[in-house]
């Protein structure tokens, strides 16, 4: 499922950051991002590390392959 192991949301935010989102709220402890263009906001739980399924409907909503994510973590 994810190839990627253990990822923790501030490594996570860094990438979205890199692929043009921009931090909107927070909400709790679930930080909300957007992306010109994309038609749903993109959450991130300040989990520790985030569970592979949430990475992946992420990279679903930005349209983005999980490979693109595993080039920046260096794997």
């Amino acid at each position: 499922m994810g190839d990627f192991g253990a990822v923790d949301w501030r490594t996570f935010e860094k990438f979205l950051l890199e692929q043009g989102c921009v931090f909107k709220r927070m909400k709790g402890d679930h930080r909300v991002y957007a992306k010109p263009g994309s038609k749903r906001p993109i959450v991130v739980p300040q989990y520790d590390p985030l569970p592979p399924f949430i990475i992946l409907n992420n990279l679903r909503v930005l349209g983005v392959a999980k490979e693109e994510l595993l080039m920046f973590l260096g794997r």
